[in-house]
């Protein structure tokens, strides 16, 4: 019995060590799966509307007391096959609701809203996006990738008389195409760096068959630095700008031109995490 319990714990630890090799060289799985969440917030850095040729130029920091910090979420779902074709499914929530007493008059869509008048500003600008990019760089721990997006803008532009007497909205649903590229790059000791970009500018009309002459552009970039503190997570901070807007004349209503001019400039910092169904990246 002495002499066969050393044989019978060397031949465990072989059995054990046989195993963890085969684990350690057992090809991965061909999908994977990223969930990401970020949380944090978001600060307009400059933001001017028009509505209507008559109308005022409105600065939205200035006029309508968005010179403050509002909330910020952004979720996405990262799907990639062999680590070469990425595909991104996002839900970014923006809207930003703010009150203030105007101190100048503002001509909106035709309504005049006097000085002194206490005004709710809403500026709604939610989307959806769906993009898949290309992967050039081989190996774990490098990620070079291009590729489109489609995104689908959802705004909701609203200027309201705290008394209700003056109304004025704009709602305006429809695709965006983008152009994408991402990145990340992993460090020794588990850090990484990484970057996205989605951006187009372009003739809104040929985009949408429209005969409406408008020019719009939008880009939705951000750089990150991370940590993986263990197998499947990564922790992150984010800094993003989200700008763009659009110019040019759209369908008349009873109580509007369809002009427009709106253009904004957007600055975010989030802290972010993200689960992934590969042990390593």
């Amino acid at each position: 019995m002495n002499l066969s319990t050393p044989r019978l714990a060397l031949a465990l630890a072989a059995a054990l060590a046989t195993q963890a090799a085969a684990a350690q060289t057992a090809p991965e799985p061909a999908l994977g799966v990223r969930a990401h969440a970020e949380l944090g917030f978001v600060a307009a850095a400059s933001h001017f509307i028009q509505l209507g040729r008559d109308g005022s130029r409105v600065d939205y920091r200035a006029d309508g007391a968005q010179d403050t910090l509002f909330a910020f979420a952004r979720l996405a779902v990262d799907l990639d096959v062999n680590r070469r074709h990425l595909v991104t499914l996002l839900y970014q929530p923006l809207d930003l609701e703010t009150r203030e007493t105007l101190a100048r008059d503002l001509r909106i869509d035709g309504a005049t809203f006097r000085a002194g008048t206490p005004v709710r500003f809403r500026y709604g600008f939610p989307f959806f996006r769906a993009g898949w990019a290309y992967n050039v760089l081989s190996g774990v721990g490098r990620e070079l990738a291009f590729g489109a997006a489609l995104q689908i803008r959802n705004a909701t532009i609203e200027f309201e008389s705290a008394d209700g007497a003056l109304l004025r909205t704009r709602n305006d649903v429809g695709p965006v195409p983008l152009l994408r590229a991402q990145g990340r790059f992993a460090f020794a000791g588990g850090g990484f760096f990484g970057f996205d970009v989605d951006g187009f500018y372009a003739p809104i009309s040929v985009i949408n068959g429209s005969d409406n002459e408008v020019v719009g552009a939008i880009v939705d970039a951000s750089v990150r630095v991370g940590w993986r503190p263990r197998d499947h997570v990564d922790l992150f901070v984010n800094l993003r700008y989200i700008g763009g807007g659009a110019t040019g004349q759209g369908d008349p209503t009873p109580t509007s031109d369809g002009y427009q001019s709106n253009w904004l400039h957007f600055v975010a910092l989030s802290l972010g995490a993200t689960l992934d169904s590969r042990a390593v990246r």
